[in-house]
């Protein structure tokens, strides 16, 4: 599952397999916009939903999907932006 978001101080988009989220963000730099990904795994303690950066063995290949699938839409985002450039002119 993929979302978008171009709300300031939110993610540009998230991948997210069960547990286990990729949140990629739009930084710009001197050449146009550059992506980085975050992951987190969601957990229930109690009531409350909590996250964390540590994952157990069975969490481990989900994390490689999830980095897969942030990678390829990073690509896709980059594409976008570049022929975003080109339509402008740049």
């Amino acid at each position: 599952m993929t979302t978008t978001s171009n709300t300031p101080n939110q993610p540009a988009d998230r991948v997210r397999l069960g547990s286990i989220q990729a949140a990629i963000w739009e930084n710009e730099g001197p050449k146009g916009p550059f992506y980085s990904a975050t992951l987190e795994r969601s957990y229930r303690d109690g009531d409350e939903w909590k996250t964390t950066s540590s994952y157990g063995r069975d969490d481990l290949l989900v994390v490689s999907k999830v980095c897969d699938q942030a990678h390829s839409r990073i690509c896709e985002l980059i594409a976008a932006a570049r022929a975003a450039q080109n339509s402008q002119g740049r």
